[in-house]
């Protein structure tokens, strides 16, 4: 099967607007995120220093993943990332479980995102109004247009740079060093295993790049370049960072920490760097936000062309060119999950989500004839493999949160597709009978 082309601006598709910078700065900017603050410690809880090991395990699984994304955005550069792929070469089933698992669990990441920025951000007993309010401004950004995603993205990915690079000076410039200590993981093997896993959370932002595959100039060349370096970027940032708290705190304390790398900036000693610090944990939060809103508008789209979202989401501004009644309703769904409960726990869950959504993409490049790879095809099977190990060791709590958001799924698209079905068959009936007389 060949890639499809992408509808043009004039007949309700996107415009392609993105070049090769602002492709990787979104990418970017979706996977230095609150990530970067927080997964840390759950991952040393689960594998003590060996979370540097879990840091590269889930930094290889990442890349096994962007090149499969990579390769398949640039034969099919439409909105949908995996949905997409799923649909076009695994069938309409895979495609749904892909875009069902991305749309739920990242809803619950934007939720967990906006709470993160308000707790970096504002006293408490202003968390829940402060998380809505940047929800829905930066929902109001994106639908200003893709330009306007862009450009706010470069601002915020280039402050929180700097605020990591400060953070890092200062935690291993000062103090004493509590080293990396015991280098025995708690849990051996499975340990290890797990920090790749909840540590894979952090690297999914290159996802965004792929569901963007509508707004990108000369997508076969720009998306898997954007992909490749976004990630590469990220890696660099998080293993920088991933070694200075440790260093500086140690693994029990950074397992023992909320907030890690501020910790870390305390036991350098340097007081003067706590607020550059949270700062950029709520400049990384809303630019995860930022991205995270644009892929789930995309998503969205995609799926409601189809018929597997609500058709009404299939609308594109005539002016801003992009999914603003997506957009949107996601925005409103964040919302009142910010102003209702608390889902900055949602590590794990939005990793399994996002682990079988990439395990379909890998599985969808395999696919692949010859004349459209790009990478080697066994880095989809290692993809494949990584996904589910990765998934069948995080904690046991989010594998059946996650089983249960996918089961539900599964009901709601029979459910559509069976009253499709006695749709088609009473308007087969009526056809006969016009017939008949």
């Amino acid at each position: 099967m060949t890639g499809a082309s992408a509808p043009s601006s004039t007949d309700g598709g996107l415009a392609r607007r993105l070049g090769l910078g602002d492709a990787t700065v979104i990418g970017l900017g979706s996977m230095i995120g609150a990530g970067v603050f927080a997964a840390f410690a759950p991952a040393a809880r689960a594998a003590g220093a060996w979370l540097l090991v879990g840091l590269a395990l889930a930094a290889f699984v990442a890349y096994c993943n962007a090149t499969a994304s990579a390769q398949l955005a640039a034969a099919y550069p439409r909105a949908g990332g995996t949905y997409l792929y799923g649909r076009e070469v695994l069938g309409e089933w895979w495609g749904f479980l892909a875009g069902w698992g991305f749309v739920v669990g990242k809803t619950a990441s934007c939720a967990a995102m906006a709470m993160t920025f308000a707790a970096y951000a504002v006293p408490d007993g202003w968390h829940r109004p402060v998380a809505a309010a940047v929800v829905a401004v930066l929902a109001l950004v994106n639908c200003a247009g893709i330009t306007r995603t862009a450009g706010l993205t470069r601002v915020i990915v280039a402050l929180v740079l700097v605020a990591l690079a400060v953070a890092v000076a200062a935690a291993l410039g000062g103090g004493e060093s509590n080293g990396l200590g015991d280098w025995a993981a708690p849990h051996g093997v499975y340990g290890v295993l797990q920090s790749a896993g909840l540590l894979f959370f952090a690297f999914a932002g290159y996802a965004r790049i792929a569901t963007l595959g509508e707004e990108v100039r000369d997508p076969e060349r720009v998306i898997p370049r954007a992909i490749v370096g976004a990630l590469a970027g990220a890696i660099a940032v998080y293993a920088v960072v991933g070694v200075a708290v440790l260093v500086a705190l140690g693994p029990d304390a950074t397992a023992a920490s909320t907030q890690p790398l501020a910790d870390a900036v305390a036991a350098g000693d340097r007081q003067w760097a706590e607020p550059v610090v949270r700062v950029g944990a709520a400049l990384a939060a809303a630019g995860a936000l930022l991205g995270l809103v644009a892929g789930l508008g995309r998503t969205s789209l995609a799926m409601a062309r189809e018929g597997d979202l609500p058709r009404w989401l299939d609308a594109v501004h005539p002016r801003f060119q992009v999914p603003h009644r997506a957009e949107l309703t996601t925005a409103a769904v964040v919302v009142v999950l910010v102003l209702l409960v608390d889902l900055r726990g949602v590590i794990g869950f939005s990793s399994f989500g996002v682990l079988l959504y990439y395990f379909v993409a890998n599985a969808a490049a395999r696919q692949q004839p010859q004349a459209q790879r790009r990478f080697p095809r066994w880095l989809q099977y290692a993809g494949c493999a990584g996904c589910l190990v990765l998934v069948a060791t995080l904690p046991w709590e989010a594998v059946v949160a996650g089983v249960a958001v996918f089961a539900l799924g599964v009901g709601y698209r029979s459910l559509r597709l069976r009253g499709l079905d006695r749709l088609d068959h009473r308007e087969g009936l009526g056809l006969d009978h016009r017939e008949d007389h």
